[in-house]
């Protein structure tokens, strides 16, 4: 008689890459994204273990691949930069992303809104920032201890976000009529892609005048050299020692 061998295996688990939906709803929507990612990015550009990332699924729990959101743009301290398919947290030493970002538009509707604050609330966020641009709404939340539950804590909306500095981020929100503004810790805005090339080729052609005056300098300095060599030769052949005068 053969018996069968039963084995007990159970299936993989795939953790999709994507969502299935839009990264954006509009170009403005967008552009946001885009340029408070960018920006981080290269203001962390040097430090190895900030990791930045935009429109990129989150798995916060291992073996459940139901849970999960794509914020718009997260930073996490404390783990490597680097390319990744999703942020699987079992595999980041369990390190929560601490700062997101949530850029709005039309089609946000409050329920989903809340359903994502729930999420960042019960899986460690630290600070969570939300933008409106259309409205210029600028709304951020930071985690702070429960007085009514000692040994727990919750998002709480910051009351005074305007000139608000981020504990994590070191980085400055000022909102003016028509827009927000963010700066980082030296005082240089964020700028979107297209301001910060114009900035480079204005800096470029700074720097090229520049050299173009150090070079007219060192010319001038030649000729004026060159005039006062074939002045002392001349000194010289008439018997007058020019280092006398």
């Amino acid at each position: 008689m053969v018996q069968e061998l039963i084995t007990d295996t159970k299936p993989e688990i795939i953790y999709p890459e994507s969502d299935c939906q839009p990264m954006a709803d509009n170009t403005k929507q967008f552009r946001w994204i885009v340029t408070i990612k960018e920006n981080l990015e290269i203001l962390f550009a040097e430090v190895v273990d900030v990791f930045v990332a935009g429109d990129f699924l989150w798995y916060p729990v291992v073996g459940n691949n139901k849970i999960r959101t794509a914020p718009d743009i997260m930073v996490v301290f404390g783990r490597p930069k680097g390319d990744r398919g999703s942020y699987k947290q079992w595999e980041e030493e369990n390190i929560a992303p601490q700062v997101v970002f949530e850029i709005l538009s039309p089609g946000n509707r409050l329920k989903e809104m809340n359903k994502k604050l729930l999420f960042y609330q019960q899986h460690g966020v630290e600070e969570y920032y939300i933008y409106d641009p259309d409205k210029i709404d600028f709304t951020g939340l930071i985690r702070v201890d429960d007085p009514a539950s000692p040994g727990s804590d919750r998002l709480e909306t910051i009351e005074k976000i305007d000139g608000w500095v981020s504990p994590r981020l070191n980085i400055r929100f000022q909102i003016t009529e028509n827009t927000l503004e963010i700066y980082r810790p030296d005082g240089r805005k964020f700028l979107t892609s297209i301001e910060l090339e114009r900035l480079r080729e204005q800096e470029y052609q700074r720097a090229e005048q520049e050299k173009q005056r150090a070079e007219q300098e060192k010319q001038r300095a030649e000729q004026e050299k060159q005039r006062a060599d074939r002045l002392a030769a001349i000194l010289r052949e008439r018997g007058i020692d020019p280092d006398k005068l």
